[in-house]
């Protein structure tokens, strides 16, 4: 059996030139991008602006109060991939015994208290100092004219605000200010503004402007952030309790000084050779080992068990996921993880034997010696107590917000490469307009990422003041030869690394084209506990896009999945840049589905 060869026809073009390249999910945000790229900036600049851009432009996806993971390369340093720490921890009095006290019996989804320390904004400054070139202002004037004088918004956006409009108007009424100002949600194509958002970032240009050298400049706009109005406004703000999809109204417990307290960081990337690739990801703080540990599991079967276009191939990456992300629940957290173990031969030839012909439906995570895994609760449904008999999650797919405001893998990414070689990929997402209120000095809301964290004793991602929820913000990075070759990544949640091993899978192994590998038939599995609230999962459970056929579908259910038909182009959000390093030649390749995300290069 030969690998599925790739269709002709491409929904567009892999791009290809030689200057510069920027994939991202918003067409504003990677033509903001590469604007910066053809006015002299490097690939990082590019992906600060692009970044604040999408803060504005798909607010129901991420926003200045949430988080963001990424993973680069620079020309300096190609062999040496860097993860940016931009995920914040669990505030001083985030304690589980309080969230109990309050009747709590799963972090909300939705409201402050679920809000990690903001850390997206301090990232993306980072990184603009150490390895950008330009000043803020220049960076951030993008931003702050969309949030200023407007932007034409995308339907998704009305749609989201529609989903919650009850809420807003009933219980978080700053929202309904900003969202529904004539009492209605936005239609698409509608220009909006967010001017409080535009003077916050207005605050920073001014913070930096008396610093002497560039790098006080921006170190300035980062002390700012963390305190001054931003800080104040959202610890004054949710001292006021406010509903949260517990069905209960709860305060917030983020204060000035956890504000203060946080920087983001730089890291070593967690790596994984497979196939003449070396495969980087984030620390198993974020679940991207678990992709790394799936490559690991695959790499010793057969091309033909690789395809994800195949029935054999699809059922053997839904089972070694299944494993993968078992052990993610198990060990994975901000703690000491025995990730050399768990990414040993040894080990993955001890799961690759657990794979065989049939579906299975039990949760298997694997033993690692000294080390006693975690069991999270295995809920295939869940009713907050106060909403028993009314209310209650609702909605599939992504976006998916319930009437509560709890959403499911919403998300951005950027991806950006230069001529010189400097090559980000970069995941924001948290702080979307459905997380908890509007801030009204601010134009924001806080993120809602603690939901990834558990309320039961002794796992990895319990609960615990200063520890980093175990996110699941998961960029790539593959470098070849020692140099950083492609940039990857996608929203999407429990799924993002699942939609991008096939990816890596089609390019590396089926030799398909980046946009080829962006069309072709996406899937994934739901047997595994959700990292969102209300962390359910579907034992056997799979999502398929219907274009997989009717015969690849109809032989996984004889296996025992439990198939969920998703329409022929649904699943995947996936962008990617690329550079030849023999040629020179740099690429780039965004998603179709949802009409939104979009490539530039020249």
């Amino acid at each position: 059996m030969t690998y599925t060869p790739p269709p002709s026809f491409t929904t567009r073009p892999t791009l290809q030139g030689t200057f510069g390249m920027s994939a991202s999910t918003h067409w504003l945000a990677t033509a903001s991008a590469q604007a910066v790229l053809e006015r002299g900036g490097n690939a990082f600049d590019a992906a600060v602006a692009g970044a604040f851009v999408l803060h504005v432009v798909e607010p129901h996806l991420n926003g200045p109060g949430g988080d963001m993971t990424g993973v680069f390369a620079t020309a300096g340093e190609p062999d040496r991939p860097v993860v940016l720490m931009g995920q914040g921890p669990a505030p001083a009095a985030a304690t589980r015994e309080h969230y109990l006290a309050e009747g709590l019996e799963l972090v909300p989804g939705a409201g402050a208290l679920a809000a990690a320390v903001p850390a997206a904004v301090d990232a993306w400054l980072l990184l603009l100092r150490d390895h950008g070139t330009w000043e803020l202002e220049d960076v951030l004037a993008f931003a702050i004219g969309y949030a200023r004088d407007g932007h034409p918004i995308v339907g998704r956006v009305g749609a989201t605000v529609a989903a919650v409009a009850d809420l807003f108007t009933e219980h978080w009424p700053t929202s309904a200010a900003l969202w529904m100002p004539e009492g209605r949600a936005p239609r698409e194509g509608e220009v909006i503004r967010n001017e409080a958002y535009a003077r916050v970032l207005g605050s920073l240009v001014s913070a930096a402007a008396d610093g002497a050298t560039r790098t006080e400049r921006i170190d300035a706009a980062r002390l700012e952030w963390r305190t001054g109005l931003v800080a104040q406004a959202a610890a004054d703000f949710v001292r006021t309790p406010h509903r949260h999809s517990s069905g209960l109204d709860h305060a917030g417990v983020l204060t000035v000084e956890d504000f203060a307290g946080f920087e983001a960081g730089y890291e070593e990337a967690t790596t994984f050779d497979f196939r003449g690739h070396t495969i980087a990801k984030t620390g198993p703080w974020g679940q991207g080992p678990a992709l790394l540990q799936t490559l690991a599991i695959l790499d010793g079967f057969d091309d033909e068990r690789l395809d994800p276009s195949t029935a054999i191939g699809a059922h053997t990456i839904l089972e070694a996921q299944k494993l993968a992300i078992a052990d993610r629940e198990a060990y994975y957290g901000d703690a000491d993880v025995p990730m050399d173990y768990l990414l040993s031969p040894e080990y993955a030839e001890e799961r690759r034997a657990l794979i065989t012909d049939e579906a299975s439906l039990e949760f298997r995570p694997g033993t690692v010696p000294g080390v006693p895994p975690f069991t999270p609760p295995l809920r295939t449904e869940y009713t907050p107590p106060a909403l028993v008999g009314g209310g209650g999650f609702a909605g599939v797919g992504e976006p998916t917000v319930s009437r509560s405001g709890e959403t499911r893998g919403d998300t951005c990414h950027i991806d950006v490469v230069d001529s010189a070689g400097n090559m980000v990929s970069a995941t924001p997402s948290g702080g979307w307009l459905q997380s908890s209120p509007t801030i009204p000095e601010l134009g924001f809301c806080l993120g809602s990422r603690l939901q990834m964290t558990w309320l039961e004793e002794g796992g990895p991602s319990t609960l615990e003041p200063g520890k980093r929820p175990r996110t699941t913000l998961t960029p790539t990075l593959i470098l070849k030869d020692g140099k950083p070759v492609v940039a990857l990544g996608s929203p999407g949640g429990d799924q993002q690394d699942q939609w991008q091993l096939l990816y890596i899978l089609r390019t590396i192994v089926g030799g398909y084209t980046p946009q080829q590998a962006i069309d072709a038939p996406s899937l994934h599995t739901t047997s595994i506990p959700g990292s969102f609230w209300p962390r359910t999962w579907e034992p056997g459970g799979a999502v398929v896009e219907d274009r997989l056929g009717e015969d690849v579908i109809a032989d996984l259910e004889r296996r025992g999945h439990v198939i969920t038909r998703a329409g022929d182009w649904s699943l995947g959000r996936l962008s990617s840049v690329a550079k030849d390093h023999e040629t020179g030649v740099l690429s780039a390749a965004a998603n179709p589905r949802g009409a939104q995300g979009y490539a530039a290069g020249r």
